[in-house]
């Protein structure tokens, strides 16, 4: 990570997560979009993080980003369980929500690249509806082969904010690829298209409080259930890791 010196970051199965607040590290973007400082930004879960181990060139990748932010509980969690706790969870769809506000207020511009058309159509509408003084810089669908002409877009806008929701690992991956198209803030937000325009439902505050969002994304689509395999793999490797330092330390 270029930005963050180890004494901020918290290593979890040898992915290094900021140590922050959202409220801090919110005002670190506002400081680093306001300098035109190029920032690439991983909001990263258990899925990603045991990703990462079965695929060591996507965990180099992310390694190059500047900071990894603890985008789920289970993060939070693991932090704990090593005795390196974690001051908050970052997730990125209130970091994306929250850009859009900032972005809104100090007349940004975003460009937005995912989601399926009818999705990315919708989402166009709510910014110009709800966030009239940001740019829309431009806005295209997660369905493309060749990226050349969205890369040459994004290079002729210069936007303030690239928001790229296709998914891991295919937005790390574009965004890994293609960020000197622009000087700006280029951050992965995952399924936050599809929230952000109701197609998706985001689970309501009370079972966010209780850090059951995952839950409740499964009892709204069983399909996810398999995901859910990957929480206890990755439990035992946190588990394992523990072990490994506290026999270091002996």
């Amino acid at each position: 990570m270029n930005n963050q010196s180890s004494t901020h970051t918290v290593d979890i199965l040898g992915i290094p997560f900021l140590n922050t607040t959202e409220k801090d590290f919110q005002n670190i973007l506002h400081t680093k979009i306001d300098e035109h400082a190029n920032t690439f930004v991983v909001t990263a879960n258990p899925e990603i993080v045991m990703y990462a181990k079965a695929n060591p060139a996507y965990e180099k990748l992310i390694q190059t980003a500047d900071y990894i932010i603890p985008d789920g509980i289970g993060i939070v969690m693991g932090a704990k369980m090593l005795k390196t706790p974690l001051q908050e969870r970052v997730t990125g769809y209130d970091l994306f929500i929250h850009l859009l506000e900032w972005g809104n207020a100090h007349q940004k511009s975003a460009y937005f690249l995912g989601a399926q058309p009818g999705v990315i159509r919708k989402v166009r509408k709510i910014v110009e509806d709800n966030y009239p003084f940001l740019t829309i810089a431009g806005i295209h669908d997660g369905y493309f082969g060749d990226d050349r002409n969205i890369v040459h877009d994004i290079e002729r806008t210069n936007p303030d904010m690239v928001f790229v929701a296709t998914g891991y690992p295919k937005q790390e991956e574009f965004i890994d690829k293609n960020r000197s198209a622009a000087d700006a803030l280029w951050i992965g937000i995952g399924g936050s298209f599809d929230v952000l325009t109701g197609t998706v439902k985001r689970a309501p505050k009370s079972w966010q409080q209780m850090h059951l969002e995952w839950l409740y994304r499964v009892v709204k689509e069983p399909s996810r259930i398999s995901r859910l395999t990957v929480l206890p793999k990755y439990l035992w490797q946190i588990v394992k890791q523990r072990f490994s330092k506290k026999k270091q330390v002996d």
